[in-house]
């Protein structure tokens, strides 16, 4: 009887404490009385309903929870459309359609490249590849890592990057000789990876959606067109500068606990022969694969390519692999649905904040508070908020939520366009607080190297180091670059 007592798990306080928090903020926002009106410079009032009280209250209890983690993330996600419906914040319906949007699917078909890619074995030969160039220290193995993911992004989606990298990082992991055990060079490998995914996306409009989105409403906006070559001029120095800048961080906060593996290099030709030559299944995954890539890539180019949807075109590759019988139905029973769920909610919280008005009355309300201020400050102001934002909801609707009120209040400050459009564009592209603000966090969670905790504690220097860099661009860089700053 006492042996059955002392295996008895302690009490778990600590979830209790944030599960309840998470529910206060809820029942707190929600019945609180109406709050005030949001005013923009042109005296225009943003009203915000029940139903918008409602989106962040919502909100709030979605935060606490996934950041500590108090149950799995995607259940999470699940009492986030629950909550809508049954509060009546939105209907069941519109709720839950958002969990199967493409964007949704375009991730559960990333990470199913990523499964092919470790099936067939590609994965392991790309790894043992890399590391006989990189050799055994591991800051080079971080610094290789970095460079091949940041890269990746300037010509496919950072989300296909991210799912296509991971497996690559288990096999290179699986050197390291430690097992699954979470270690400080796993940490800074996963979570580096999905850090600098979101560095390397800035760059070119291949990345990620958010920059043509932007460029949508600035073109609209400011009546002004930017180009494809134009907007990585500007964006390339940033997006590298931090790549290396995260290498630094990453070296300083996660250092590896060996400086090098021994014999890595023999190890890793030893392993590649091994392998002997690409089977059918590798080369005809890589075909497909390649095949996607490319007309997804092409799209910013070609008219008629451009009317395909991105989502679709990546579903063809998951399609073909069961066409091919490179998966079967075992494989498809081990995507990481804790992961699938985790966006599908994430969706849902950030189309509810924008369809019941709460964001935009959130926009106003924090831009307004620096009508008066200085014009770098009132950069640095947007800059904070598109970044806090991305990171709780989509970076598509952080832009669309936040840009054209800016645009708007920014002519009155004697700030140019340009530097709006291009600082936003640079933090929407690198949320380091919450696994929900990029598809690449999320992957690298999978990894088990790391809680939401420590993403969310390692990522708030992170995200100063961030402010940093786009407060030297708008000063420095992008002036001596040629971009206008401020209007006379």
């Amino acid at each position: 009887m006492d042996a059955a007592k002392a295996e008895k798990p302690a009490f778990d306080w600590k979830r209790l404490v944030f599960m309840l928090l998470g529910v206060s903020l809820f029942t707190l926002v929600y019945f609180a009385p109406p709050w005030p009106d949001a005013i923009d410079p042109m005296g225009e009032h943003f009203v915000l309903s029940r139903e918008g009280k409602g989106a962040i209250a919502i909100f709030l209890l979605a935060g606490t929870w996934w950041v500590f983690e108090v149950v799995p993330i995607g259940v999470t996600s699940l009492a986030i459309g629950v909550l809508q419906a049954m509060f009546h914040v939105r209907d069941a319906k519109t709720a839950f359609k958002d969990f199967m949007d493409p964007s949704v699917l375009f991730i559960f078909a990333s990470i199913m490249i990523g499964l092919v890619f470790t099936k067939t074995g590609l994965t392991k030969r790309l790894a043992y590849k890399m590391l006989m160039v990189v050799g055994e220290k591991t800051s080079r193995i971080y610094l290789g890592v970095f460079i091949v993911t940041a890269a990746l992004t300037h010509i496919m989606a950072h989300t296909a990057v991210a799912a296509t990298i991971y497996p690559l990082l288990i096999a290179i992991y699986g050197l390291y000789g430690e097992g699954d055990k979470p270690t400080k060079f796993g940490k800074g490998l996963f979570m580096g990876m999905a850090f600098v995914a979101g560095a390397g996306s800035i760059v070119t409009l291949l990345g990620a959606a958010r920059g043509a989105v932007a460029l949508g409403f600035y073109t609209e906006i400011v009546n002004k067109d930017v180009s494809f070559f134009e907007l990585s001029y500007y964006m390339a120095p940033i997006g590298w500068i931090m790549v290396f800048l995260l290498w630094g961080f990453f070296m300083v906060f996660m250092k590896p606990e060996k400086d090098r593996i021994p014999g890595l290099r023999e190890k890793a030709s030893e392993l590649n022969s091994r392998l002997g030559g690409l089977t059918r299944q590798e080369i005809m995954a890589a075909v497909i694969v390649g095949g996607v890539i490319m007309l997804m890539s092409l799209r910013s180019f070609v008219p008629a390519l451009g009317a395909i949807d991105k989502t679709a075109l990546i579903l063809c590759s998951s399609i073909a692999f069961y066409v091919f019988k490179i998966l079967d139905l075992k494989d498809l029973e081990e995507i990481p649905w804790n992961i699938i769920l985790l966006f599908a909610g994430a969706m849902s919280i950030g189309f509810c904040l924008w369809e019941t008005g709460a964001a935009k009355w959130l926009a106003v309300n924090w831009l307004g508070m620096f009508e008066e201020a200085p014009g770098f400050l009132f950069i640095m102001g947007i800059a904070f908020f598109v970044m806090m934002m991305t990171n709780f909801i989509m970076n598509v609707a952080a832009i669309a939520i936040s840009l054209p009120v800016a645009l708007v209040i920014a002519p009155y400050l004697g700030v140019a366009p340009e530097v709006i459009l291009y600082s936003s564009l640079v933090v929407a592209g690198m949320p380091f607080l919450l696994l929900v603000g990029a598809a690449p966090n999320a992957i690298a969670y999978d990894s088990g190297q790391f809680t939401t905790g420590e993403f969310f504690g390692y990522g708030i220097p992170a995200s100063i180091l961030l402010m940093v860099v786009v407060a030297i661009a708008v000063a420095v860089i992008w002036p001596i670059m040629g971009m206008p700053i401020y209007v006379q």
